[in-house]
């Protein structure tokens, strides 16, 4: 039995009680696996299963939790699934086979017959020094950081069918390309960093942008992935910063459409607009908070997504959030909605057009005796919401 941990708005103010979607809801939900890598995938016991502790604690809070549908950030990009193979040998597929699907003695396993996963940008080199340091090869010379190529992918896991065909990718869409970028390139006011032949190569997203159509009975809900660079780790010119609030106003203009969403075109060179009723929910790792960390051009990135008109925040809380800030955070009347000890990174927002029953991050308070599973398990805490789909896998 699962112990009331997790803070939920609307319906119900607490939770006891096995941790499951009700009846006639889908669960939907993000998981930054701190580093889910090929390499741990490789660490099996005697009969081929998981035997890494982190992702084995990671799994733990996946099968308790038991979302439908799951984003997972930072898990290794190795490749298509091999269709001829008698097992899909990627490191979703990896993952789900060794950790999530089989019984074990605390949980019952979890199967998700439908995967989205995409190349991304972390680690593919571009040949040319990006971070002006006089060579051409580091991990911040890539498309995105990453030491090799596939570093800090995503993956999403369904229950339900996902509408391949639909699915939209964004990964290659040039920075320079969005109409009043914040590039550091010396015009305006900003700082002179990145030249013209850096920018003809350098891509909006450090790792991509999905638009994943899940059909959930006759209902199809668009699930906008993304996992925006972290905002630090550079120079005055703010690279990064201005890089994560880029990516972020990205699903603003996206959603918001018309002109603001002219320049987009997808992967596929398909520049069709957004639709604008359909049912969405953004979810990922967005790497910004609303009062920690620095403001970029006098905002803060991510204000522009959680104040856009054709989206909810149900503002998620834990009760291990608070307990865990103590009397270091700045901002103790936010710490409910920290998804990290870093801040609120970690979102779920739901369309306006889609109702939703329950919310939380699963954070055990710190008495609780799960409470060192999730610090086992990543550095980051599961965020979920269940949303109101008379459907079932």
């Amino acid at each position: 039995m699962i112990r009331c941990w997790t803070a939920l708005l609307l319906i119900v103010a607490g939770f006891c009680g096995e941790l499951s979607a009700a009846e006639g809801t889908v669960r939907i939900a993000t998981f930054n696996v701190q580093e889910l890598s090929w390499k741990k995938l490789q660490d099996i016991d005697a009969n081929g299963k998981g035997n890494n502790a982190q992702l084995q604690a990671a799994a733990a809070v996946i099968r308790q939790v038991r979302p439908d549908v799951l984003l997972l950030n930072e898990i290794d990009y190795t490749g298509p699934v091999d269709a001829d193979g008698p097992l899909e040998r990627n490191a979703a597929w990896l993952f789900l086979d060794r950790y999530l699907k089989d019984d074990n003695e605390t949980s019952q396993g979890i199967d998700y017959p439908h995967l989205f996963y995409r190349a991304t940008n972390t680690g593919m080199p571009t040949g040319i020094d990006l971070n002006n340091d006089g060579d051409a090869n580091g991990p911040n010379d890539a498309y995105g950081f990453g030491k090799y190529p596939g570093e800090y992918g995503m993956a999403l896991f369904s229950r339900f069918p996902i509408d391949e065909a639909k699915a939209r990718t964004f990964r290659k869409l040039l920075w320079k390309d969005m109409p009043s970028h914040l590039i550091p390139d010396g015009t305006g006011d900003r700082p002179a960093f990145y030249t013209a032949k850096q920018l003809n190569v350098f891509r909006l997203s450090s790792k991509s942008h999905w638009d994943v159509p899940v059909m959930m009975g006759d209902k199809t809900v668009h699930l906008l992935c993304s996992h925006p660079t972290p905002p630090v780790f550079d120079g005055p010119e703010d690279a990064h910063g201005r890089r994560n609030h880029d990516e972020l106003r990205f699903w603003c203009d996206y959603l918001t459409g018309g002109e603001a969403a002219k320049w987009i075109h997808d992967d596929a060179g398909h520049a069709a607009p957004f639709a604008a009723d359909a049912t969405f929910v953004i979810l990922g790792d967005l790497n910004a908070d609303m009062q920690r960390g620095d403001t970029v051009a006098g905002v803060r990135p991510i204000e522009g997504v959680l104040k856009h008109p054709r989206l909810v925040d149900p503002q998620p809380e834990s009760a291990g959030s608070v307990a865990d800030a103590g009397t270091r955070d700045r901002f103790p009347d936010t710490a409910k909605l920290k998804t990290a000890r870093f801040g609120r990174l970690d979102y779920v927002l739901p369309s306006k057009n889609l109702s939703f029953t329950a919310t939380g991050v699963y954070w055990p308070g710190p008495q609780d005796a799960d409470a060192d599973i999730v610090k086992t398990a990543s550095d980051h805490r599961l965020v979920w919401i269940d949303v109101r789909v008379d459907a079932k896998p």
